[in-house]
């Protein structure tokens, strides 16, 4: 018998025997496929070179194993297929992914009886522009057809079928009964005791499956073959090395001594290997750099200790730093209140004019911009396509219109709760019913049946409110950073703006008295209980407001809600006396002899004056978080305004969008009260 060929977690037997008789392998497949996983996986680069020096008329092929890498699955199966020897594949446990996929190579497929086998579409991680995405998602296409084309060979079935199983982005599992039925193996065999930790979690995993990879059996440390019976080894000329499949040329060996030369004299060992690597024909110019780069980290620390996640930090590239560093310029010199500002004096970009600018986003994509005029600058600047300077005055533009949004002087978030919606249609919001107290046994001990109570339902709809405003190329050769910055800040304002009127606007709908609710009556109204004492704002408006509050029972009018006032909002002219009510310590309007303590002093938390409100009317909420009254919903939680550019059509330059979304409603009325003043 030779000697073992052990590769991390797969293991290669060559069996000989007597004169004549037929020679045997066994091949284990018990871990993870590809080099990218841990130190049990099994790469192709090695095990298809091992492979080739098994001389033998059967290899048995044992699979145990949740997959990994497409392309060493596919190296894999190509040289298990184009091997002389029959190849006997028995599923021992796990054939999972790319794992079944080598499991078609067999010519024979057994499963153990307690085996499952995994079919589902390539996948894999992108990053980059949608070009990149696109042509990651064509290359996983040409996986699944490459694949699709071996399944059908081993099954049977027509192409599409199987093409159909790798591209509906489900996983399709199979027990040994139902691969056999499909095609996918050739045999059942008996159930093998097969105990492996594997993390299945990416998997949509069927309880039979959950099942085996649960099961307590014995724990097979590492894969383990029955020892066979000694027997005379094989004849010099049966173990004869087949040719390689892969053969360097030598403008390829030209790149494996490039690779070498920077290391050959800083790093020990690396001469040696490339000894070793130019005497071997066989590998690859990708295994040669993989062998290098596992040379050169030799001792080094790993940035991530065994067993803990994988981190990966994206730095930002030389486009990305022109980019802000130059948007950070412009809204610096617009005079803008932004983060940056701490910045400037090291920003390369610092002072340059518009058209500097302009001027070196060209140089970077190496236009030469000598001889053009000015115009001609920012035209190129604005319409080629990999010029960055309509990103980083979009990137500019945004930054103002967030920093102007933040510093809005918004008063609706004080009183109002944010919601957020999917999309455009009415979007309900329900409150529920109560049990009340429990009932008391009958008097034969029996209980007694309760109804469910009916709820009540609001609605809210969102809806767009946006501008568009124009960059010239005459703006930009003027320098004129208040024409675009300065107007995106103006438009920030108005998204502002246009919110808190809304929610202002409602409060004024049926003379005051709020919005029309869904039982058709009023937001403030006799059947809702929340209309306070009338009269000018004093203590005694205070209190009613605090009573009718406390009043109010839930939707079943089966409890109090026992609700306390949290912000009052009034007309401007009324704001000072709330202020001075809401904070002294005595009644003023007791005789002064007998001053009685003010028992509406703190009631309110905050106190809100606006110009929007006008009349004597003021307005009580409950904290929104607790007893929300008015609700202000944005499209997908999208709070800030959205700016949006492209080139410009009707204008020579570009054109800039500035919209939101957002909805306002009253949705239940039991968190507010209001009084008329007087």
């Amino acid at each position: 018998m030779t000697q073992p060929l052990q590769r991390e977690w797969y293991e290669i037997k060559a069996e000989g025997g007597a004169q004549g008789a037929a020679r045997t392998a066994e091949l284990y497949i018990y871990g993870n496929i590809g080099d990218r996983w841990d130190e049990n996986s099994v790469t192709a680069a090695n095990l298809v070179r091992d492979l080739q020096v098994i001389d033998a008329d059967t290899i048995t092929v044992r699979i145990n194993s949740y997959g990994g890498s497409v392309p060493d699955a596919l190296a894999i199966y190509n040289a298990l297929k184009r091997h002389p020897a029959d190849i006997d594949v028995q599923v021992d446990g796990i054939a999972v992914s790319s794992a079944g996929y080598i499991a078609m190579a067999g010519d024979k497929v057994t499963m153990a009886d307690n085996a499952m086998l995994m079919i589902h579409a390539p996948w894999g991680v992108a990053m980059g522009n949608a070009k990149a995405l696109r042509e990651q998602a064509a290359m996983l296409d040409k996986y699944a057809a490459a694949m699709a084309s071996s399944y059908a060979s081993k099954s049977g079935k027509k192409h599409d079928d199987c093409m159909a199983l790798l591209s509906d982005g489900a996983d399709h599992w199979f027990t040994a009964a139902e691969a056999m039925a499909e095609g996918w193996c050739d045999a059942v065999g008996p159930a093998v005791a097969v105990s492996a930790s594997f993390d299945l979690s990416r998997f949509s995993v069927p309880a039979a499956a959950a099942a085996f990879h649960l099961r307590k059996e014995p724990t097979m440390t590492a894969p383990q073959a029955a020892t066979p019976t000694p027997a005379t080894p094989a004849t010099p000329a049966a173990t004869a090395v087949p040719a390689p499949a892969f053969a360097r040329t030598k403008e390829m060996n030209t790149e494996v001594l490039a690779m070498f030369q920077p290391f050959v004299t800083t790093h020990e060992g690396v001469q040696a290997l490339q000894t070793e690597i130019l005497a071997d024909p066989g590998i690859s110019l990708d295994q040669v750099r993989a062998r290098l780069l596992a040379h050169l980290g030799k001792g080094a620390t790993p940035a991530n200790p065994k067993g803990s996640f994988p981190r990966i930090d994206t730095l930002a590239d030389e486009t990305d730093k022109f980019r802000a560093a130059a948007s950070a310029a412009i809204v610096v010199r617009a005079g803008m209140d932004v983060p940056e500002k701490a910045d400037i004096r090291g920003n390369p970009y610092r002072g340059y004019r518009l058209l500097d600018i302009a001027r070196a986003s060209l140089d970077r994509i190496g236009v030469d911009t000598r001889g053009m005029s000015q115009m001609d600058v920012v035209a190129a600047a604005f319409t080629q396509g990999t010029s960055d300077f309509p990103v980083l005055l979009e990137n500019a533009m945004h930054k103002s219109l967030q920093a102007a949004y933040a510093k809005a002087a918004l008063t609706w978030r004080r009183f109002c709760a944010v919601g957020s919606v999917s999309d455009f249609r009415a979007h309900n919001r329900y409150r529920v019913g109560s049990f009340g107290n429990l009932d008391s046994l009958s008097e034969l001990g029996e209980f007694k049946n309760k109804s469910i109570p009916d709820g009540e339902k609001s609605s809210i709809t969102a809806s767009t409110k946006g501008n568009i405003i124009n960059l010239s190329r005459q703006t930009v050769i003027n320098d004129d950073l208040g024409a675009f910055v300065g107007l995106s800040a103006s438009l920030a304002m108005a998204a502002a703006r246009t919110v808190e009127a809304s929610v202002y606007a409602m409060l004024a709908e049926n003379s005051g008295l709020g919005p029309t609710m869904s039982d058709t009556k009023a937001l403030f109204h006799a059947d809702h209980s929340n209309i306070a004492a009338t009269g000018a704002i004093s203590v005694t408006v205070f209190d009613s407001i605090r009573q009718k509050l406390a009043s109010q029972t839930d939707v079943s009018g089966n409890d109090y809600l026992d609700l306390r006032p949290s912000v009052i909002v009034t007309p401007m002219a009324s704001g000072s006396l709330a202020r001075s009510l809401n904070a002294q310590e005595y009644d003023d309007d007791s005789q002064k002899n007998q001053r009685r303590p003010n028992v509406v002093r703190g009631l309110f938390r905050d106190v809100v004056d606006s110009p929007r409100l006008t009349g004597t009317r003021v307005y009580a909420f409950a904290d929104p978080g607790e007893a929300p009254v008015l609700e202000v919903a944005f499209l997908d939680g999208q709070q800030e305004p959205y700016l949006e550019a492209q080139d410009g059509f009707t204008v020579d330059g570009a054109q800039y969008k500035v919209r939101l979304d957002y909805g306002t409603a009253a949705i239940d009325y039991r968190g507010a009260a209001t009084a008329a003043g007087a």
